[in-house]
Parts: C-alpha cells; sequence; structure tokens
C-alpha cells in the first residue's frame, strides 16, 4: 500500500540521491565523492523501490536504512570538511591537482541529508498500517 510516510519518504530519498549524483562538481576523484556517488545512487534506488509493490518486502526496514543513509552523508561532509585543511591554510604547498580534491562543505547536502535523517526518524517511529 502506498502511504503518504512512503510517499514523502521517496520524495527526500530521491532529491537526496539525485542531489549526491548531480551535485558532485567533479569531486569524483576523491574519495569523498566516491561515497556521495555510492550513497546517491542507493538512495535513488531506494527511492523508486518505496513507490512500487516492492517496498513491501522492505517492511519496517527503510526508516533505518533512510537514517542510515543520512548518517553516510553527514558523517562524509565532516570527513572531507576536516581533510581539507583549514581555511588559513587551504593552498600552501598544494598543486593545483590536490586543491581539486578537496572537498568543501555543501550546505545543501547537509540540509539534505538532516531531512532524510528526520524521515528516516518518522519512518522508524509511524505505524504504516493507521495511515
Amino acid at each position: 500500500m502506498l502511504t503518504p510516510t512512503r510517499q514523502y519518504g521517496a520524495a527526500i530519498a530521491l532529491a537526496s540521491g539525485l542531489y549526491s549524483l548531480f551535485a558532485m562538481d567533479g569531486g569524483m576523484a576523491s574519495t569523498a565523492g566516491t561515497v556521495m556517488a555510492v550513497v546517491g545512487a542507493v538512495a535513488v534506488v531506494h527511492g523508486i523501490v518505496l513507490l512500487t509493490p516492492v517496498a513491501d518486502r522492505l517492511g519496517n526496514a527503510s526508516g533505518p536504512l533512510m537514517v542510515g543513509y543520512s548518517l553516510v552523508m553527514l558523517v562524509n561532509q565532516a570527513v572531507a570538511m576536516d581533510s581539507g585543511g583549514s581555511s588559513t591554510d587551504m593552498g600552501m604547498g598544494m598543486d593545483s591537482s590536490q586543491m581539486g580534491e578537496m572537498m568543501s562543505l555543501d550546505a545543501g547536502m547537509v540540509a539534505l541529508a538532516a531531512l532524510m535523517l528526520v524521515s528516516g526518524l518518522i519512518m522508524t517511529r509511524t505505524d504504516e498500517t493507521g495511515m
């Protein structure tokens, strides 16, 4: 049964996943970029599955899965920021290829990951049969 919770979850998973895939700006060469591409692809597939009868097979796993994706996205942003160095030493002793591998904080990604986290928590707590 296609419930409103499942529809919202699908919309958020699709938006977050597509953003992860298309907002890369050539960052695919970095580990953080690769992680975002993989999580983005998985989130897109999950979003599509939520709109199909196949989602019934996931049972109550959709919420925790979305929480997991969002945490990977948020941690990846934090790690990418941390490994990029502070703004005072950026560029010191680096050539252009190293500068291209650094990733800066993506506020859109953080916002979508936070929304996905809340959505996953709601999906975890919601009784689908009551909707």
